[in-house]
């Protein structure tokens, strides 16, 4: 691994041990070895603004830092990598996960509406807000693309705790004011999209907190309601705000979306019309998708996610990432765990069922593009992948540290290991709960497996 440096704010944390950074996307170039760098003991030195100063082999990079003392160590057993970036999750739905499965619709109106409902309460979103959080950094996630839901409250709640950790979150008021239940309806379009923007404008930019535009999908949006949301984003769409929602993720959803917006050619073209498909607009699921919306989602620079786990516990459909990273027409792509139809917040466990999914039609993909899906693919697909997903200089240091040898068979399977790639292989395929060492928030670790009190506010 080269040495890289910059001269960012005075040195006062190393992180020092294996480590695993993406260069570019190797679904797009000939040799995935060309997209990585690794190193077995490597050094990052992480300035007072929680920013990466150096990273490079501790041997040739440590003599440059002669006093900084504060270095935390981690051994052969462990694998440091950026932060895991979850581009598409619920955090509303964390009480229902494990609910028996139905078809979208159906799964919907059964567990997640009823559910939803109770946000209008601060004192339970704050507790569901305080365990979500909980999860997803056990598990190394430290960026998170997430849907709340009707009520301001909800996103208040959420962005609270995410001060609190001090992580780069992206959220906002969920907008629907049709076909779902009266309490959790929206009472009119131009209401809800007030109460969005006025939680934008408190919300947005706010230390790491970012603001989304979030039509939960265009059958639960009336027209009027997706055409105020396409103009609050494209007003502020220069200012980094994103637009959020679901996409193709199951045949009678799409028959669905199309019945109520027949002057359109196809789901994606329902947002088009809208303003709704622009440079940070972010589809969820993506599993049935003509070359046309490909073609259209390429071109406006959106971000596709691929939900493996909840697409197979609800028996949606596949996402089809060849498809997605067509050289002609390459889309930004990341993974989520879409909590709670997904069936656990580990970033790591999606990346195994994902390789399940593909090899369903012959397309599995190996683990090297894998884990890059889950870091800088995933910081693309959001267009943050100058800010967080690498651990590159100037960089948010965002960080996650795997134990390799979290349970004795895991240990033992690992000395059957010979490559980068193995190892890796292994790591998405069990992925126990356990497996996350540590996680660092803007180089502060604010989740440690071994302590007692293992999470730490930094505020």
């Amino acid at each position: 691994m080269n040495t890289f440096t910059t001269p960012i704010n005075i040195p006062v944390k190393g992180i020092r041990g294996p480590m695993l950074t993406f260069r570019n996307d190797p679904f797009l170039s000939g040799q995935a070895e060309d997209c990585y760098d690794y190193c077995s003991d490597g050094l990052i030195v992480v300035g007072g603004d929680g920013k990466i100063v150096a990273r490079g082999d501790y041997a040739s990079l440590r003599s440059e830092f002669p006093d900084l003392t504060d270095i935390d160590v981690y051994g052969q057993d462990s694998l440091i990598l950026p932060g895991f970036i979850d581009a598409h999750v619920h955090y509303v739905q964390s009480p229902m996960i494990a609910s028996y499965g139905d078809t979208l619709v159906s799964w919907l109106g059964n567990y997640a509406f009823p559910t939803e409902i109770k946000f209008s309460d601060k004192a339970f979103a704050d507790d569901v807000a305080r365990m979500f959080f909980r999860q997803i950094l056990s598990h190394g996630t430290t960026t998170a693309n997430v849907f709340s839901t009707t009520f301001a409250t909800s996103v208040d709640a959420f962005f609270e705790e995410s001060e609190r950790y001090g992580t780069r979150m992206i959220s906002g008021k969920v907008l629907q004011d049709r076909n779902l239940p009266e309490l959790l309806r929206d009472k009119d379009a131009e209401s809800s999209v007030e109460i969005s923007e006025a939680l934008l404008r408190k919300w947005h930019g706010r230390g790491r907190q970012m603001y989304a535009v979030i039509p939960r999908f265009a059958p639960t949006s009336t027209p009027d309601q997706l055409r105020l949301a396409g103009e609050l984003y494209q007003r502020y769409i220069s200012d980094g705000v994103y637009m959020h929602t679901h996409l193709d993720e199951a045949a009678d959803e799409i028959r669905w979306a199309l019945s109520l917006y027949p002057e359109s050619s196809s789901y994606t073209d329902i947002y088009d019309r809208f303003g709704l498909v622009g440079r940070r607009s972010v589809f969820a699921h993506c599993c049935i998708l003509r070359p046309e919306e490909w073609r259209t989602l390429h071109r406006n620079g959106c971000g596709v996610v691929t939900c493996p786990s909840s697409n197979l516990f609800l028996g949606d459909g596949e996402f089809k990432y060849w498809e997605a990273k067509n050289p002609e027409h390459p889309c930004r792509t990341g993974v989520g765990t879409d909590v709670g139809g997904g069936t656990s917040f580990s970033v790591v466990r999606q990346l195994g069922e994902m390789y399940k999914v593909a090899m369903l039609e012959g397309h599995a993909p190996d683990a090297i593009r894998s884990f890059y899906l889950a870091t800088r693919g995933g910081a693309e697909a959001l267009h943050l992948e100058n800010t967080v997903g690498a651990l590159d200089p100037g960089c948010e240091a965002d960080i996650a540290v795997l134990d390799l040898e979290s349970t004795e068979f895991m240990s033992w399977r690992m000395r059957f290991a010979e490559t980068l790639a193995e190892r890796l292989f292994i790591l998405q395929t069990l992925a126990p709960d356990n497996m996350c060492r540590a996680t660092y928030s803007g180089g502060m670790k604010v989740y440690d497996r071994d302590k007692h009190d293992r999470f730490a506010y930094r505020v």
